[in-house]
């Protein structure tokens, strides 16, 4: 398995484990649950996004992280992630459910869907089509 690159600010620890084929795997635990990383998906300017799996199903793990912005300015990232999450649902917007958030470490897991990203269906004009068919 390819070694990933973590943000050095990142408060949760990356544990070497022995998998059953006798590889070592990189472990993230978030709330006490173990997911196995698979790749970094992206980096903006909020956090680090990894593609996870746990129990044959894969998900997608925010990380957040406080690297200075230029354009931007924070206030607290966690609270502004559970504040849009809900504005999100309450909308009716179709979005990946919410399975963990630590606020401690400032991570949270939510479901992976395969498929093109918003930014990508923005970019060829199909985003209108692929939000109002769900």
């Amino acid at each position: 398995m390819q070694r990933i690159e973590v943000c050095l600010e990142m408060k949760y620890t990356i544990q070497k484990r022995k998998s059953e084929v006798g590889t070592m795997d990189e472990v993230i635990k978030v709330n006490q649950i173990e997911y196995q990383i698979i790749k970094l998906l992206g980096h903006g300017k909020g956090g680090y996004s990894y593609l996870v799996r746990r129990d044959g199903k894969s998900y997608v793990l925010k990380q957040i992280h406080h690297e200075p912005c230029a354009y931007y300015s924070f206030g607290n990232k966690i609270e502004a992630e559970k504040n849009d999450y809900a504005r999100l649902l309450q909308a009716g917007i179709p979005i990946p459910v919410m399975v963990e958030l630590d606020e401690e470490k400032e991570c949270l897991v939510k479901e992976f869907i395969n498929g093109p990203t918003i930014y990508e269906l923005i970019c060829e004009d199909k985003w209108k089509s692929a939000i109002c068919s769900k």
